[in-house]
């Protein structure tokens, strides 16, 4: 190689050098300062927990001065004893931690100022009720001071979360901005050391060859590399598939399954009925309490179902859920036994939520019955009440989930507890923990289906061996023109019967159905006309004066049964009207809730539960 050629490549090789190692030193140098932007990032999130567990403690003091100041006990003040311990510490990791910081100054001055004052005006009040004057603390704390103490915290821990937000975003930009530097270095730092090395084997065909060779593999790995990851892909998509199927042969098998065991208790008892009654035998009555007993198991198992599907027809009310909890204490008891010990935390204050009753107790029950099966060997069931939010970061964080303000009844159990692959799982229609023939896997779907179509949400908390918490957050109820139900109480009163001079005009289009409730009616003592379908019914209308109940089948040909209980109500305004249907969505239910106007009855239904909504609708005003 001449001696020129060689000078301008060792030339070229110290010029690229020292680029290279002048990029280096810069990269290092935005790396340095990129950590020390990290920590300062670090300092700001510290401060806004710090911030947050500082508000918490200022509301578990005033949640524990609430408790005393209702009950009395001692007990209760352990949040506020435990609050009284830990903010002044906080307070002093604050102002150490942030002592450089001039923005912080006055916000955390301000701070420690209203917590102490909210401290001080929570110890009044409990002084005051020590000293047997609870009038006089009742006075304070009607006077809004301890209120507008926490709304200014609030707003103080708002304002620095505000403060604190901006830094963030303003360090976060300046991170991104020092991460794009550094790569650019790096990858300037990559190239030039690409050209040195360009530079320094130019001369030689074999390393040329041999990049080629190896630029040839790094493309075929790539080539392979996108290959499989189609094939991924592909296994991935059919698995999903291969899950559906077998969710929903899951879900028909469990139908099939449990239907068959009903409709062979039926069968069975029905088959030996009718051999016991040929032979004039008279000891046939458990037969028909069997049949019965199958029968209303099938019931049953629909009603979970359309439960789950989020299908079945509510009766929502404004509901008291202090009062209501309250209300189930003696059920709950009775149903669990004496190992089971049931504790209720009622929370002061609590909002009122618009749900089903029924649906809400069946909820209720469900869930304690599965908390005592996970207590074999007994323990302590807890009942809690409480108000809750639900921010955009949680809706966000699970899907479907709106957010907004919630009354939330949370049962906890002491047992066994779940792994995250069972409480996963744990809604799954027919899933069960449980041994053969001891739970049909309906409960936790009947839960979740009745609380989504409520529009609240679910939520599983459970660790083996300590036990699991299920949390129902229900919406909040903001109307204030009904008054909130209570617990709904089994009726222990008789079967209600009518007499022959109330008439009842049963509408059913198919035939068994509408002679065999015509002849359910007789049986409580009513008088029956029968018509096979809305245009019949109009007919006796028009020609009986003497009808006053109009008990009609929901989905019929022509016309549906809104329509004729519309078009029978403008000939006879004063009529009563029970509609029934076997389907889930009809003229009278919207988004899954019956219109306030209806009296329901859903198919298939018990002379009892007949009997019952037939004198409710007659002695109904209006």
């Amino acid at each position: 190689m001449p001696i020129f050629l060689r000078k301008r490549s060792i030339v070229s090789l110290s010029v690229v050098l020292i680029l290279l190692v002048g990029i280096i030193g810069a990269t290092l140098f935005l790396v340095a300062r990129l950590q020390e932007d990290q920590a300062n990032l670090q300092r700001s999130l510290a401060l806004e927990l710090r911030v947050a567990r500082l508000f918490s403690l200022l509301q578990d003091a005033e949640t524990g001065q609430r408790g005393f100041l209702l009950t009395q006990k001692q007990s209760y003040l352990d949040p506020y004893d435990r609050a009284v311990r830990e903010i002044g510490g906080e307070m002093d990791a604050l102002r150490e931690n942030n002592r450089d910081d001039d923005r912080l100054r006055q916000p955390l001055a301000a701070l420690d100022e209203v917590a102490k004052a909210k401290l001080a005006e929570l110890r009044k009040t409990i002084d005051l009720v020590r000293e047997a004057k609870s009038d006089a603390a009742a006075a304070l704390v009607q006077t809004d001071e301890g209120k507008k103490l926490m709304d200014r915290a609030r707003e103080i821990v708002r304002s620095i979360d505000a403060s604190e937000q901006q830094v963030l975003a303003e360090r976060q930009a300046y991170i991104l901005r020092t991460a794009h530097l550094v790569r650019s270095g790096i990858i300037l730092a990559l190239l030039l050391s690409i050209l040195l090395g360009a530079l320094t084997i130019r001369d030689s065909q074999k390393q040329f060859a041999a990049a080629d060779d190896a630029n040839a593999a790094l493309q075929l790995a790539n080539r392979k590399i996108q290959d499989e990851m189609a094939q991924k892909e592909r296994l991935e998509h059919q698995l999903r598939q291969s899950q559906k199927l077998d969710a929903i042969g899951q879900l028909t098998g469990g139908i099939a399954h449990d239907f068959n065991n009903m409709l062979a208790v039926v069968i069975s008892s029905l088959n030996l009925l009718k051999r016991r009654v040929e032979r004039g035998d008279t000891d046939f009555m458990k037969f028909v309490d069997g049949a019965l007993d199958g029968a209303q198991r099938a019931a049953t198992l629909t009603h979970r179902l359309l439960a789950f599907a989020r299908q079945q027809p509510l009766a929502p009310q404004p509901v008291d859920c202090n009062a209501f909890v309250g209300g189930m204490s003696d059920l709950l008891r009775r149903t669990l036994g004496e190992t089971i010990k049931v504790e209720t935390v009622l929370a002061g204050g609590l909002w009122r939520t618009f749900a089903d009753p029924s649906e809400l107790e069946s909820a209720i029950l469900n869930l304690a019955v599965n908390g005592r099966d996970a207590m074999p060997n007994g323990g302590r069931l807890t009942i809690e009440t409480g108000n809750a939010s639900l921010d955009e970061d949680y809706a966000a964080r699970h899907v479907g989930v709106p957010d907004g303000q919630y009354v939330l009844v949370s049962v906890s159990d002491t047992g066994t507890g779940m792994t995250p692959e069972t409480a996963a799982k744990a809604f799954d229609p027919f899933f069960t923990t449980k041994g053969p023939g001891k739970g049909t896997g309906l409960g936790l779907s009947q839960v979740f289906g009745f609380v989504k179509q409520s529009g609240g949400h679910i939520k599983i908390y459970s660790e083996i061996g300590q036990g699991t918490s299920m949390k129902i957050y229900l919406p909040r109820f903001f109307g204030d023109d009904l008054e909130p139900v209570r617990t709904p109480a089994a009726s222990a009163a008789p079967i209600p019967t009518g007499t022959p001079d109330i008439v009842v005009l049963v509408v059913e289009d198919d035939e068994r159905m509408q002679r065999l409730t015509a002849e359910a009616f007789r049986d409580l003592g009513y008088s029956v006309l029968q018509a096979d379908g809305p245009k019949m019914a109009l007919q006796i209308i028009a020609e009986r004066a003497d009808i006053d109940l109009l008990f009609t089948d929901v989905v019929m040909p022509d016309m549906n049964g809104r329509q004729l209980a519309e078009a029978a109500l403008k000939a006879r305004p004063g009529l009563k009207v029970v509609y029934t249907t076997g389907f889930s969505r009809n003229a009278v239910i919207h988004n899954g809730v019956l219109d306030r106007d209806v009296n329901f009855l859903a198919k298939p239904f018990t002379l009892e539960q007949l009997a019952r909504k037939v004198a409710a609708a007659l002695s109904r005003a209006g």
